[in-house]
C-alpha cells in the first residue's frame, strides 16, 4: 500500500523505531474504549458488498494503476465517468509531480461532491493509484503490483458509498475524492522519506479545488479490503483527530464489527491523512489494515507484493468499513 511512517521501521535503527512505532513490532497496546455511539434516529442505508467487490474488481481488471501508463489513464476515465454518474458535482484536477528520483508523474485527482452548497462537510478519500514496484515480494520485485487491497478497496468502498448516496439523499456536504500518485513514493533501498508518498494528495492541500476548501473532518481508506483486516487506532489520527476515532470506532463496534475495529494503539502511519491536517487543518483520521505481529513491516503479509490481488479481498471486511461510514454520515447528518 504506500508510504507511511510504519514504512520507514525497515530504514531506522531498533531503537529509534521502538519509540517513535510503537504499533509495528511491539504488542498493539489497548485503548481507552469510549462510551458506546448512540444509534442514529433514522433508518441508514444498506451497504452492497457485492457491488463494493465488482468495483474493487474492475479497478484491477485495468491492471496495475501506476501514473503515465495507459492502464492508469483508462482506469481515470472509468472512475469520472462512473463517479459522474453518481454525484452532483465532479472535478478532476490534473496536475504534474516530481517523484523522489526526478520522474515527472501526470497525476489527476478526483473529486466527487455531494450538496456542493451546503458549507457543513465531511471529507472521505483514498488513493486510487498503485505501486510501481512489488518491492516487499521476493520475486519480480521490479514488476508493478495489483493493488487490489492497496488502492483498489478504499476506491471500491467509496464508490459504493457514492452509488447510495445518489439514490439516498443527505443533508450534509459530502466530497469523496480519490487521489493520485500515493504510492510512488521510496523503497528500502532508496532511503527514507517520508513526503515522497501521496504526492497527489500534497498537490491537492497546496492547490486547494475547489478553492477555499474546508470540512468539519475527514476519514482515509487505505487497506480496507482483505479477509480478516484489523484495524488498530493510528497515531496521527489520535493526535489530530480524536473525536472523529472515537465517533468512527464507537459506530462500527456498536453495530458488531468489533473484530475489525479495534481499541488498540497501531502505531504512527504517515499517510494522505496526514497533508490535510498539517496544511489544511481538516481533522482526519486513517482507517487502515495493520498487523503489529509481523516484524517485518507492521502491516497484512500482501503489503506491495503481488499477492496483493483480488484473493485477498473479502466481501465481509468490505461490508464492515462500508456500513460504519454510512452510520458515521447518517449520524453527522443529523438524521
Amino acid at each position: 500500500m504506500k508510504f507511511r511512517s510504519l514504512f520507514l521501521i525497515v530504514h531506522l535503527p531498533l531503537v529509534i523505531f521502538l519509540v517513535l512505532f510503537t504499533g509495528c513490532n511491539q504488542p498493539a497496546k489497548e485503548s481507552q474504549t469510549p462510551a458506546p455511539a448512540a444509534a442514529p434516529t433514522v433508518a441508514v442505508p444498506v451497504f452492497n458488498a457485492d457491488s463494493a467487490y465488482d468495483f474493487v474488481k474492475t479497478q484491477c481488471d485495468f491492471g496495475p494503476r501506476v501514473p503515465n501508463t495507459k492502464q492508469h489513464d483508462a482506469c481515470a476515465e472509468f472512475l469520472i465517468r462512473k463517479m459522474s454518474s453518481y454525484g452532483d458535482t465532479v472535478l478532476v484536477q490534473k496536475g504534474q509531480v516530481t517523484t523522489f528520483n526526478n520522474i515527472k508523474l501526470n497525476i489527476q485527482n478526483i473529486i466527487c461532491r455531494f450538496n456542493p452548497g451546503t458549507q457543513n462537510r465531511i471529507l472521505l478519500f483514498a488513493h486510487w493509484d498503485t505501486r510501481p514496484w512489488a518491492d516487499q515480494d521476493t520475486e519480480r520485485k521490479d514488476e508493478p503490483i495489483m493493488g487490489a487491497d492497496d488502492a483498489g478497496s478504499g476506491v471500491g468502498v467509496l464508490m459504493e458509498i457514492a452509488r447510495i448516496l445518489s439514490k439516498e439523499k443527505i443533508a450534509t456536504g459530502v466530497d469523496i475524492v480519490f487521489f493520485d500518485a500515493e504510492d510512488y513514493g521510496t523503497r528500502r533501498e532508496d532511503g527514507a522519506d517520508n513526503d515522497s508518498y501521496a504526492l497527489g494528495t500534497q498537490y491537492w492541500c497546496k492547490n486547494l479545488m475547489p478553492e477555499n476548501y474546508t470540512a468539519n473532518y475527514g476519514i482515509l481508506l487505505d487497506m480496507v479490503g482483505a479477509r480478516n483486516a484489523t484495524f488498530h487506532i493510528e497515531g496521527y489520527s489520535k493526535q489530530y483527530a480524536s473525536f472523529v476515532v472515537d465517533k468512527v470506532w464507537g459506530e462500527a463496534n456498536r453495530i458488531g464489527f468489533s473484530s475489525h475495529f479495534l481499541y488498540a494503539d497501531g502505531g504512527f502511519i504517515t499517510d494522505d491523512h496526514v497533508y490535510p491536517n498539517q496544511i489544511l487543518n481538516i481533522p482526519c483520521i486513517d482507517i487502515i489494515n495493520t498487523n503489529p505481529s509481523n516484524p517485518r513491516s507492521g502491516f497484512p503479509d500482501h503489503w506491495h507484493t503481488h499477492r496483493d490481488n483480488m484473493d485477498v479481498i473479502d466481501r465481509n471486511t468490505l461490508r464492515a468499513v462500508g456500513q460504519t461510514l454510512l452510520e458515521v454520515l447518517f449520524a453527522s447528518a443529523g438524521t
